[in-house]
């Protein structure tokens, strides 16, 4: 990969912004009615599908190296929000196959990753199949073996993996099995299947599973009959298998934040539209009710929080690989759960006026039921807050040592900054320095108290800012505290991590505001930080909570389309 800038992922993101807006025309692939419908008969958005493809969208899913136009994750991330936008089903429905190729660009074969690219770009769709029906997410468990052949390399796999997106209808599957009776962390290895060149009979579809969102998408499972693999079918090398996954997994990550991003600007696109038109009983209009105003500016708040962690974390690939094993587990559990936050505020407060009775293609409820699911993806919000407690101890320690990567960290932290190439050989399964972002914080609050002497930020900035730093430094206390063995991990514990994640996303805010040369409008950081300490359980002065209803002002006066976003700071981001 080579050194990119925000420009390598404004263009295609905009070209690709103008296409969905062209195909959301009644009768078109992307219009309200044709997706509603699909979701009522739980079809699959297969012509949605088709216009990505021709828009090339199959290509940002290849690193160059190997052929494709991928040189910055964080394009993943945007054009993924931009689908997820206008429907959910369609972009985790096309999106799989990022999540089923990364594997074999970690895994740091050129001949077989540069194969792989090809396919895709000659339209392949590529599957990721790991969970079972009777484990879930304990990957360790799996039943399905591959047993090898002959001494010649090759290999015989047979079992069944259930409930995986795409599985169906994707060429490509990359299967984790059990390649040692044992089992353990070096028993299992990753295959990439082709479907083609499978002999007859060896494999069998299962039938769709019914979901509660996604309805469209091809959720099922495939039954494996001694299905004979050919050796380059191998990903890495034999027992490498849960390192490998592992290690994509906290680049993924990064995609399904985009959708979940995407889901939280749908969200509040819809609620202001109803806002500006609704009113209440005696005629007042919502806009103007001091309580529907607080609440629109909480969900803005939250969701320049999720954006935020996002987009630091999709920086971070590239700029702090080696602590990607915190910044995605992170980003994965707090995104999806602040978007299905906003999602369920949203829905209390302007549900009892009519927000959804009013829809006609039930685009809210759609919506609602659909980002369910994404939290579920890559690893749920338990599964990743449980990583992330198995490294409290070197979070601690680096916190309370200061130790960090300063250089990586400007680098994630700084939008118009050029990205440093990808290093898939520098992922870890633990971070050895921590996490840059919150480490970094004692020393962020120091340059906000330096600004505010000059009279380039406020006091009330300063305190809130002190705030956040008095509450990380507890934090980090009591997780110094915990101890616990591997299977008791104490229920106290997770929320501490939620703790966390709030920390996290608040010093991502701060840092992405300090790396803008103009300090501009401080308003939206103000908002976040209220936000991140309320929820931690900090005193925050009510003058402060005004700021919200400030956020909810330049929600409402936004343009038809947009929401507020970091990325351009208040003057918001197309739909």
């Amino acid at each position: 990969m080579t050194t990119t800038s925000a420009a390598s992922v404004a263009a295609p993101l905009a070209e690709l912004t103008r296409l969905l807006d062209e195909l959301a025309v009644s009768g078109g692939p992307f219009s309200g009615e044709r997706l509603a419908a699909l979701d009522e008969q739980e079809a699959f958005p297969a012509e949605a599908c088709r216009a990505l493809d021709a828009f090339g969208m199959p290509r940002y899913y290849v690193p160059t190296e190997h052929g494709g136009a991928l040189d910055d994750f964080g394009m993943v991330t945007q054009l993924l929000r931009a689908v997820s936008r206008v429907d959910l089903t369609v972009a985790a429905a096309h999106g799989k196959t990022y999540l089923g190729a990364v594997s074999t660009w970690i895994a740091g074969d050129p001949a077989r990753a540069a194969r792989l690219g090809r396919r895709i770009g000659e339209g392949a769709v590529v599957s990721c199949a790991l969970t079972e029906r009777h484990h879930g997410s304990d990957l360790l468990a799996g039943e399905v073996t591959a047993h090898p052949v002959d001494g010649g390399g090759s290999w015989r796999l047979t079992g069944e993996k259930w409930l995986i997106n795409n599985i169906t209808r994707a060429d490509l599957v990359t299967v984790l099995a059990r390649t040692d009776p044992e089992g353990g962390p070096r028993g299992f290895s990753l295959f990439l299947v082709d479907k083609e060149r499978l002999a007859p009979g060896a494999l069998s579809p299962l039938p769709k599973v019914p979901t509660y969102g996604i309805r469209g998408a091809d959720i099922s499972g495939l039954a494996f009959h001694d299905a004979m693999l050919p050796s380059d079918a191998l990903i890495g090398e034999p027992g490498q298998g849960i390192e490998i996954i592992l290690k994509a997994l906290h680049v993924t990550r990064t995609g399904c934040m985009g959708m979940s991003l995407g889901a939280g600007d749908h969200a509040l696109d819809l609620a202001v539209r109803f806002t500006a038109d609704a009113t209440d009983d005696d005629g007042t209009p919502l806009a103007h009710i001091p309580y529907v105003r607080r609440e629109l500016g909480e969900a803005v708040a939250g969701l320049l929080l999720a954006e935020a962690t996002g987009v630091v974390a999709a920086r971070s690939v590239h700029a702090l690989t080696g602590e990607m094993s915190v910044v995605s587990a992170v980003a994965k559990a707090y995104v999806p759960a602040q978007v299905d936050d906003l999602v369920a505020r949203l829905l209390h407060t302007l549900g009892p006026y009519g927000l959804v009775d009013v829809d006609p293609h039930g685009h809210f409820a759609k919506l609602e039921r659909d980002h369910r699911i994404i939290g579920i993806f890559d690893g749920s919000s338990l599964v990743n807050r449980n990583a992330l407690i198995d490294q409290f101890p070197r979070l601690a320690r680096a916190y309370r040592k200061g130790r960090r990567d300063d250089e990586g960290l400007a680098e994630a932290t700084d939008v118009h900054a050029p990205l440093r190439p990808f290093r898939p050989e520098a992922l870890s399964l633990l971070s050895g320095t921590g996490a840059s972002v919150v480490a970094a914080l004692p020393a962020a609050v120091d340059r906000v108290r330096d600004l505010t002497a000059s009279g380039a930020a406020s006091g009330r900035l300063a305190a809130l800012a002190e705030g956040l730093r008095r509450a990380t430094n507890g934090l980090h206390e009591r997780m110094a505290a915990v101890r616990y063995s591997p299977r008791a991990v104490p229920g106290h514990a997770f929320g501490l991590a939620e703790q966390y994640e709030l920390c996290f996303a608040a010093a991502a805010t701060l840092h992405l505001w300090l790396r803008r040369p103009d300090h501009i409008d401080e308003t939206w950081l103000r908002g976040c930080l209220v936000k991140a300490l309320t929820e931690l359980g900090e005193p925050v002065e009510e003058a402060d909570r005004d700021t919200l209803d400030a956020l909810a002002d330049v929600l409402l006066s936004s343009p038809p389309g947009t929401v507020p976003s970091l990325l351009d700071p208040m003057e918001g981001t197309t739909r």
